[in-house]
């Protein structure tokens, strides 16, 4: 059994990675609050703006601007697929990381199963890290974005990237790869279809026949598919930082639990080595009074 010295410094030692875990845990539920507020709050808008671009684009049929319509159709055949990667700048977030980086290798296997080539542009340092270990080829680390001081600019600049990479023939489709954010307990990553923008289904009939349009359609879609498509991006990066500290927060309560354990275990374990040896320092006074 490890002396009564040991066993302090080891309850020392938990008892302040508890409290540095602890406090990981406050922070991390603090700007959870706070992005998954903003996250929430931009799902009714990115969901209306995409189901009104798809009833315009349904509307505006064969007048659209040359510009606007090659953003419906798929690119060069030639060129590659990017993917939009994006994961975390720091660990210690559980398995977020993980799972969004099992997810990329999913997309990517079945990129290579129908002999498409693809490039991953990735945000956060964990997300280029893991292409780098696969093997990916990276066509961009974007490491001046930073996830936890994201704001709608920093997204519109990336979509734009994406939409002249697209228009400029480098690319023949756009896929995000994110983690979408369900509950405190549940993320999901994904893929989503970026480029070309998904035509309006068969049986959506477009807007009503009613509906007086200023100006028409075609210019109206025009001005608002750029819109819609950094609004794509901003969610996508939003759900994904929102979900990354919804799962730091849930590995530092973990931790945190594992420490308090660990802690009381440490504990009994000296109490019972105090124990052993008060009572043998008692057994040796009673035997040396026996002995005079």
């Amino acid at each position: 059994m490890a002396n009564l010295r040991d066993l302090r410094q080891r309850i020392t030692s938990v008892g302040n990675i508890q409290k540095i875990t602890r406090a990981m845990e406050m922070v991390a539920t603090t700007k959870l609050r706070r992005f998954q507020e903003r996250a929430v709050a931009a799902r009714p808008y990115s969901g209306e703006i995409a189901g009104l671009v798809q009833r315009l684009s349904s509307s505006a049929g064969a007048d659209l601007p040359e510009d606007t319509a090659r953003l419906f159709r798929r690119g060069r055949e030639d060129a590659p697929v990017w993917i939009l990667f994006v994961g975390s700048d720091r660990g210690l977030c559980g398995a977020y990381n993980t799972n969004a980086g099992r997810r990329l290798d999913q997309e990517a296997a079945s990129l290579e199963a129908e002999g498409r080539s693809f490039e991953v542009l990735a945000i956060g340092r964990k997300a280029v890290q893991h292409a780098h270990r696969k093997g990916y080829p990276v066509r961009a680390f974007l490491e001046d974005l930073s996830l936890e001081k994201l704001d709608f600019q920093q997204a519109a600049r990336v979509s734009r990237m994406l939409v002249q990479g697209f228009l400029g023939g480098q690319t023949c489709e756009v896929r995000l790869c994110y983690t979408r954010f369900v509950s405190m307990m549940k993320y999901m990553p994904r893929v989503d279809a970026f480029l070309p923008v998904a035509p309006a289904e068969q049986e959506d009939t477009g807007l009503a026949p009613d509906l007086i349009l200023e100006p028409d359609a075609p210019t109206l879609l025009g001005r608002l598919i750029p819109r819609y498509l950094e609004t794509s991006v901003f969610h996508a990066l939003l759900e994904s930082v929102t979900s990354e500290y919804a799962s730091r927060r849930f590995a530092m309560k973990n931790a945190t639990d594992a420490a308090g354990e660990m802690k009381a275990e440490i504990t009994r374990d000296y109490n019972k080595a105090r124990q052993a040896k008060i009572t043998s320092e008692i057994l040796e006074i009673v035997s040396g009074a026996e002995a005079l």
